[in-house]
């Protein structure tokens, strides 16, 4: 399998994660996350913010695969992400002139993810594959086991709904 180039700016932000555990490992590689459609910080530098994106998606998509059986292995390339909601002037939405922005969650800004995967068998054989363009244009609607403070808790909900969908032999295991 070929890896895929990370722009040098990113590549230091430790974009190329792999978590072993005694069930399963993930792979995620964020492939080309300039050109990813909304990763645009509130408050935070931009590099700053893509890293914890990227940090808190990947240890959701490791506590996901933690129910796979042992010796498998999902290795997941990210080719474009886009956050719920859409990043405003504070001004804009009535909180005064702070200077700061906010992201605004409002249910025509859904999130969307898209990737491609593969699950290996313990030998290294694809044992499943896809690519897929995730939207979840009720997210708003949607039962969600996040609390409201959670980060990320639209875009984990529907990894989450993918991840026991995808792999439905193990949904009784998944939180």
């Amino acid at each position: 399998m070929q890896k895929l180039m990370i722009t040098a700016i990113v590549s230091s932000c430790l974009l190329l994660s792999t978590h072993a555990f005694s069930q399963a490992e993930v792979e995620v590689t964020w492939q080309n996350p300039q050109n990813y459609r909304d990763i645009r910080p509130a408050n935070e530098s931009r590099k700053r913010f893509a890293e914890n994106i990227f940090n808190k998606l990947d240890e959701y998509l490791v506590e996901l695969a933690e129910s796979l059986p042992d010796g498998q292995a999902l290795v997941i390339t990210v080719t474009n992400l886009d956050l719920a909601g859409e990043v405003w002037p504070a001004s804009f939405v009535g909180l005064g002139s702070s200077g700061s922005d906010v992201r605004l969650i409002k249910s025509i800004d859904i999130p969307r993810m898209a990737f491609s995967y593969q699950l290996l068998g313990h030998t290294g054989q694809v044992l499943q594959q896809g690519e897929e363009n995730l939207k979840d244009m009720s997210f708003q609607d949607r039962a969600n086991r996040f609390f409201d403070s959670e980060p990320l808790r639209y875009e984990k909900n529907m990894l989450r709904q993918w991840f026991v969908s995808t792999f439905p032999q193990e949904e009784a295991k998944v939180r």
